[in-house]
């Protein structure tokens, strides 16, 4: 019989984060967060909370923990978008179907009770948390922000009655086919003398600082038009400078502003920590940060976390300047291999820009919809 319990304690709540580890214990593709920021980003305290519900669940069976989910209404979400559901995230369960359904009937009820029309994930607290089920691309390793789950999770979803909704595919490509593709830097003289742009050249992070609140701004402008987006809040970027601002080296950022010194584009690319966050099993100490700043100073691989450019300057070959001022810093690192995180289906826009790169497609993932 499997009994699902409301997390009521700091006990529960720490084995709420600590369940994965568990179950992907010796996977080699599942990569960990640190359990003490797991743990903060779940205070009750945070901003986020001040629009946002939500209950955390742990299923038992034969009195061992074999699943958890949280239920979550995103009230900004709700009623500022018309989009009347409740979100699933932190799902992970055991290859058991009943636990499945046990889980998620408690999404349901929470839905139910507030008169909302159809349940979706996974998905985090807002659309800056990580979301999508892995669908394909099983033998990869999962980047920092993206989640890793058994295939027989969708299997699981498919089963009782849920039908796929938003739809992401991650690219994999060699830095020297994209250059060999494309002549970055011819293109990128033309545009800077037609439009009269520039790059900005970063010796430290405390340089990058001041641009911070205008990226996040730049994305609010860039991706408005999905329907999948909610606009991003000023504690929200507060939240994530404090949480990945310590993962980010100048040389991996690039930032184009026009004539008046005005942001209109940038890039945001990090090496891959992925590995480092394995070897920490979850802890920062003691030797957690070594593996992590270790990753920072050498490495061979690179993952692209956010783009945005200035709708007026889209379609301008902007992205030329981006690319030309990555591509160089990665020469200088010796840089080999790129992977994109996760880029919505429905983005045209975003879709193009790789294509032509001809990348490899190597990991897709959806959301999952059960209308009620």
């Amino acid at each position: 019989m499997i009994e699902v319990k409301e997390i009521k304690s700091e006990k529960e709540l720490i084995e709420f984060v600590e369940f994965p580890f568990k179950l992907y214990k010796n996977n080699k593709y599942w990569v960990p967060s640190i359990k003490k920021d797991e743990l903060k980003s779940f205070n009750p305290n945070q901003d986020i909370f001040k629009t946002v519900d939500v209950k955390y669940y742990l299923a038992y069976k034969n009195n061992e923990i074999v699943g958890r989910v949280a239920a979550i209404i995103n009230w900004t979400e709700v009623n500022d978008l018309n989009k009347r559901k409740a979100r699933f995230g932190w799902l992970e369960m055991i290859d058991d179907i009943e636990v499945t359904e046990a889980l998620l009937a408690k999404v349901k009820e929470l839905a139910i009770e507030n008169k909302l029309e159809y349940i979706e994930g996974p998905m985090g607290f807002s659309n800056m948390d990580k979301a999508g089920m892995l669908t394909g691309g099983f033998d990869q390793i999962a980047t920092m922000i993206g989640f890793y789950n058994y295939e027989y999770y969708q299997k699981h979803l498919k089963q009782l009655g849920y039908k796929p909704e938003a739809e992401w595919i991650e690219y994999f490509m060699e830095i020297e086919k994209i250059t060999e593709t494309i002549d970055m830097t011819k293109i990128s003289a033309l545009i800077e003398k037609r439009y009269k742009v520039k790059s900005l050249e970063f010796n430290s992070i405390k340089d990058v600082l001041p641009y911070v609140d205008e990226m996040f701004q730049l994305l609010n402008n860039t991706y408005s038009e999905l329907q999948s987006f909610v606009p991003i809040q000023q504690f929200q970027i507060d939240h994530y400078k404090d949480k990945y601002l310590n993962f980010i080296h100048p040389d991996f950022i690039s930032c184009v502003v026009d004539e008046h010194g005005k942001l209109i584009a940038f890039g945001i690319t990090m090496p891959s920590f992925s590995k480092a966050f394995q070897k920490t099993k979850g802890k920062i100490f003691p030797f957690g940060w070594w593996y992590l700043l270790q990753a920072l100073k050498k490495n061979d691989h690179v993952e692209f976390y956010l783009i945005g450019v200035d709708p007026k300057y889209q379609n301008k070959g902007i992205t030329a300047l981006i690319f030309r001022d990555l591509h160089k810093s990665f020469k200088k690192r010796k840089i080999k291999t790129v992977e994109t995180n996760p880029l919505l289906i429905e983005n045209n826009k975003i879709q193009q820009l790789w294509q032509q790169f001809d990348p490899i497609t190597h990991k897709e993932r959806k959301t999952f919809r059960l209308d009620l």
